[in-house]
């Protein structure tokens, strides 16, 4: 019997170690399949953060509504209304006409839950109906909640809808030159349009018709006619700059406002309406050609510092009158116009490096604008037009003049109506005009007295 069983066992070993092996393959096929796939080498960080970010940017339609008449040839020969015994019910008359003008722009959703788009100024500019395109194909009209050209940011209110995507909001302090940056825009209508490339440079300052801009990224990656108001990403998906000109005079040259910036501007935007009008605290004066001369400068570049108020932040940084000011954060300041124009692109709490020349020596000091108060302006009104005003149930009231100052000629009870060409109505409207004004060599005001208007130039 045991022989028999030993037999039985060796005759039963090599079925077993077939079943044995029948089973291995089995085993190491199940671990494969539970294993994660490989990730593709397409799915990119570039690819990762435009899927994530792709349904919070939208395509913006403005619309401007434009009244306006069809011209009959009668009318183009006879001149309007055809003159005497030329009735417009005719036929022939002036007929009723209105026209859209469609502009096309981008933005980018920040606050789903509000249903707060960013975007540019220049976007949405003059525009009756403003309309906002999801990803998905959804529609909304949207309402301007606050635009500020000089900055060119505007903020806009989806209506109706409510927890939306959002884009996840950068640090624009933290950008490094050379880093990869992802452009997304609607350019010429078409939806989503994506371009690469790095960030150029930082604290770049471009002029055009709108102003001065300063402090923008410079980028290579393609910001083309539509891309305005788009978003400008790092590789980790993040906002760190809206997209708002090219320079049309060079290939691979885009800008971009950073993303911190936009967003002091949005608070402003959303707290006051506006953005507050910042000032150093000094007197700037164009330099002519005798006094670059009488100073010993080559040519009349800069301003002079005329005078630099008690107090101020020009004052606590050590600006002195008879300074020039050559610079401001790198970029050259050739007149008045300049130093306005940098310091209205400013926001609070942004430092700025001015260049000065004091004699021979050339100084660099860091200075932080202000926001320029209605009761400091107001005070240097008096102080620089030399007159002082209220606002009356008529409208501004001139209440005193200074017998030696540019509005001498004017009268206690003149009205103003205007400065260089703005209209005003109340005191906030004619301290903006002075801020506005408030360098400038001369201002024209638009003045009432009795039943008649003159208008009345101020040399300062």
């Amino acid at each position: 019997m045991p022989n028999c069983a030993v037999q039985s066992v060796r005759r039963f070993l090599p079925f077993l170690f077939v079943c044995l092996l029948a089973g291995l393959p089995g085993q190491v096929v199940r671990g494969a399949q539970a294993a994660p796939a490989p990730a593709s080498p397409r799915l990119t960080p570039v690819v990762r953060a435009v899927q994530a970010v792709a349904p919070a940017v939208v395509n913006i339609t403005s619309t401007h509504i434009i009244e306006g008449h069809r011209v009959s040839p009668l009318e183009r020969f006879f001149g309007p209304g055809f003159g005497p015994g030329f009735p417009d019910s005719n036929g022939f008359g002036a007929q009723p006409r209105k026209r859209k003008r469609v502009s096309l722009g981008s933005g980018v959703i920040v606050d789903g839950r509000k249903g707060l788009v960013l975007t540019n100024a220049h976007v949405i500019a003059g525009g009756d109906e403003v309309m906002v395109h999801l990803l998905d194909g959804r529609e909304f009209p949207a309402t301007v909640k606050g635009a500020e050209p000089d900055f060119d940011i505007a903020v806009l209110e989806i209506k109706g809808a409510h927890d939306l995507p959002a884009v996840r909001l950068g640090d624009s302090t933290d950008i490094m030159p050379g880093e990869t940056v992802i452009a997304i825009g609607n350019p010429f209508g078409f939806n989503h349009t994506v371009t690469t490339g790095v960030v150029s440079a930082l604290g770049r300052t471009i002029r055009n018709d709108g102003g001065v801009f300063t402090d923008l990224i410079q980028t290579d990656a393609a910001i083309n006619p539509g891309n305005s108001g788009g978003p400008l990403l790092n590789i980790e998906g993040s906002l760190i700059g809206i997209n708002t000109a090219v320079d049309a005079r060079a290939e691979g040259i885009g800008f971009a406002i950073p993303i911190n910036k936009a967003r002091r501007v949005m608070a402003d935007l959303m707290g006051q309406g506006r953005v507050a009008p910042l000032w150093l605290g000094l007197m700037a004066e164009d330099l002519d050609s005798r006094m670059a001369m009488a100073l010993g400068l080559k040519e009349a570049r800069g301003v002079l510092v005329g005078a630099v108020f008690e107090g101020t932040p020009a004052a606590k940084a050590g600006i002195e009158p008879g300074d020039i000011i050559e610079s401001i954060n790198a970029s050259p300041v050739r007149d008045r116009r300049d130093y306005i124009n940098v310091l209205r692109n400013q926001t609070g709490g942004e430092s700025l490096r001015l260049s000065l020349r004091r004699g021979e020596k050339v100084l660099a000091l860091d200075v932080t604008p202000v926001p320029f108060e209605d009761d400091t302006a107001r005070k240097l009104m008096e102080r620089r037009w030399g007159l002082a005003v209220r606002e009356g149930k008529q409208g501004l009231v001139i209440q005193s003049v200074r017998p030696d100052g540019p509005a001498a000629f004017l009268r206690k009870g003149d009205l103003i109506t205007g400065v260089g060409g703005m209209r005003v109505k109340n005191m906030s409207e004619l301290l903006q005009a002075f801020r506005k004004e408030r360098l400038a060599g001369q201002v024209l005001l638009q003045v009432v007295r009795g039943d008649r208007g003159y208008y009345a130039r101020l040399v300062l």
